[in-house]
């Protein structure tokens, strides 16, 4: 795993020119060639592989039950999520017609749920269900400004980066689309150790039972591919956006690691080391 200050770094760099060397494949349009990059991209930053949910899964109980611990894990969380949901509505590229109808239905799977529920009420339903004591209120929730102040560094980055990048590239869309069903399994698996109920939370089954994240990782590869049809020279910055977001994804867990492993020095002599 990166260092934190490399992740600190990569994840709050500002938006700069393409850097990305991207292979010739003869034959292959940018749009075909689109989502084996994704693939590859987030088989490099798979976030199950992250040492944060191992050492989640392996707390004695008193701490994994801890609700400031649950608390400050919920808050880094929900912010990295909001800052991603907030973002997917400011997509470029996406004004035709038959685009924006898509793209709604991404809102609606997001923020237009049966009975006026939303997946962030959802999972901060999720995480009061299992004791968690949020150290700020819902409200604070906004456009970044307000939340970046209760956060670490390494959060407050992704925050402010996925709204910069969202804006610019379809690229960070489908990375995060694309490596949500992995982290969401893993982060219901550890935190099943020490709540089994925690996977019957609509936030978690419904999006399991129903294949959410990995329809929205279908529909946000195709989405792309269509748009570069059109506009072909736009995979350079889509790949160099997803690869950023990534890295700040990279960063994400080792700042929800950190507080793992802060509750575990603060217990050393009932848990494992970090």
């Amino acid at each position: 795993m990166r260092s934190s200050a490399h992740s600190t770094a990569a994840a709050d760099r500002p938006p700069s020119a393409p850097v990305v060397d991207l292979p010739e494949h003869p034959g292959q349009t940018a749009a075909a060639r689109l989502p084996a990059i994704i693939d590859a991209i987030a088989e490099r930053h798979r976030p199950s592989d992250k040492a944060f949910f191992r050492h989640l899964r392996a707390l004695p109980p008193a701490v994994g039950r801890d609700p400031k611990l649950l608390g400050d894990l919920y808050l880094v969380y929900q912010a990295a999520m909001h800052a991603t949901r907030a973002a997917v509505y400011f997509l470029p590229h996406l004004d035709s017609p038959d685009l924006r109808k898509r793209k709604l239905q991404i809102f609606i799977d997001d923020d237009g749920l049966p009975g006026g529920d939303t997946h962030h009420h959802q999972l901060s339903r999720a995480f009061q269900a299992i004791g968690a004591a949020c150290p700020i209120d819902e409200q604070a929730f906004d456009d970044g400004t307000e939340l970046t102040r209760h956060l670490d560094a390494r959060t407050g980055a992704f925050v402010r980066l996925a709204k910069t990048l969202y804006a610019r590239s379809l690229g960070p869309w489908c990375v995060v689309e694309t490596m949500s069903d992995d982290w969401m399994h893993a982060l219901a698996s550890a935190l099943a150790i020490h709540f089994p109920g925690i996977v019957n939370e609509p936030y978690f089954a419904d999006c399991f039972d129903q294949g959410v994240e990995e329809r929205h990782a279908a529909e946000a590869i195709a989405v792309t591919q269509a748009v570069l049809e059109r506009r072909p020279d736009l995979l350079a910055v889509t790949v160099e956006d997803a690869t950023a977001m990534a890295d700040a994804l990279d960063g994400l867990w080792d700042a929800m690691d950190e507080i793992v492993c802060t509750a575990i020095r603060q217990h050393a002599d009932t848990g494992p080391s970090c």
